[in-house]
């Protein structure tokens, strides 16, 4: 997959609307893929930068730039307001409307709730991980397939917890937040 990505971040690096980067996790970029909720390698993320969405498409080239073509380049969102339904031009509005601290509220609030679901899974795993160190090894293979069944399970509540939270407004008046903060620094003219 790492030759493909690198073909389309060539294709698209002279774009004026559409950013395809990379980040490495691992290094400098910890910090940036902590805060955009990167877990796992790879992970391809796509959408407005203050509101990243998880790829769930395909990892071929055809794939990449197929979904590239139809979904990368402006979207709706507080700075491209003509390219909203009427809805989300009714969520914005909500946001845009609230307090400066409102907002940080409402955003922190949805922040902690994900940590929250994130750390629990993780202790959750830590209990698994310890089952099986306990466990003897005759014990293991029997042992092994039911915690999978668990962590399946559990994994898919976190999943479906997450989009709830991010549903929830999320990830709008995150970008909400951003376009407000880059409007305040522009200099008037």
């Amino acid at each position: 997959m790492k030759a493909d990505w690198e073909t389309l971040m060539a294709e698209y690096k002279d774009s004026t609307s559409t950013l395809v980067a990379d980040v490495d996790c691992t290094a400098d970029g910890q910090s940036l893929c902590g805060d955009i909720g990167v877990s796992g390698y790879p992970t391809i993320k796509h959408g407005d930068p203050s509101d990243l969405q998880d790829y769930e498409g395909g990892r071929s080239l055809d794939a990449l730039r197929s979904f590239a073509k139809s979904n990368l380049g402006p979207q709706c969102g507080p700075k491209n307001l003509d390219l909203c339904d009427e809805a989300k031009k009714a969520d914005i509005a909500k946001y845009s409307a609230m307090s400066s601290t409102e907002l940080d509220a409402f955003i922190n609030t949805g922040k902690e709730k994900l940590e929250k679901l994130d750390a629990d899974f993780k202790a959750f795993v830590g209990t698994l991980e310890k089952q099986m160190e306990e466990a003897s090894p005759d014990e293991k293979d029997a042992l092994l397939e039911r915690l999978r069944g668990e962590y399946k399970v559990k994994s898919d509540e976190k999943d479906a917890q997450v989009a709830e939270v991010k549903s929830s407004g999320l990830g709008l008046a995150k970008a909400v937040k951003a376009h407000a903060a880059s409007k305040s620094e522009q200099p008037e003219l």
